[in-house]
């Protein structure tokens, strides 16, 4: 027999979906995008700069980066995980010193993270705010609320 997850132990028939963050969403797109710019970085200063540095330096530091970035997705609804995807921009910024491309690079990604965290907190606030109206709604007009899988009632 399958193992169950807390969820899905927890679910009962008429259950409401947990809504998913949409800050949380973006976020993890803009690191997982910044993984793989990070996988081809380490690979173009492993081209162009292995007689600069030993490239089990280089290698070992990029892929470390790019797999850090993709594990930091997991955290990004813990309250400090917002704060470890601020500080992985400082640092793919700061690998301009290794490749000075990258200071634009990591710039135009601080903006993306930027915009992603704001936006996505603005519309979480307006889905819990819709969320809420729509109980209320459903809590006053009990003979016309609809739950999954039910028919409107016929006037």
């Amino acid at each position: 027999m399958a193992k169950l997850t807390k969820a899905q132990r927890e679910w009962r028939p008429g259950m409401p979906k947990k809504r998913r963050s949409t800050k949380v969403m973006f976020a993890s797109t803009v690191l997982l995008l910044e993984a793989f710019v990070m996988f081809f970085a380490t690979l173009a200063v492993f081209g162009l700069r292995r007689g600069e540095f030993p490239p089990a330096l280089i290698l070992g530091v990029g892929i470390a980066l790019s797999v850090l970035m993709i594990l930091a997705c997991a955290f990004l609804s813990k309250p400090w995980g917002i704060g470890l995807g601020w500080l992985l921009q400082l640092v793919l910024i700061l690998t301009g010193i290794f490749e000075p491309a990258m200071f634009l690079v990591g710039a135009l990604f601080a903006i993306a993270w930027w915009y992603g965290i704001r936006t996505g907190i603005r519309l979480d606030r307006e889905a819990g705010e819709r969320a809420r109206e729509q109980a209320a709604w459903e809590a006053s007009h009990p003979d016309q609320a609809t739950g999954p899988g039910q028919q409107p009632s016929s006037p």
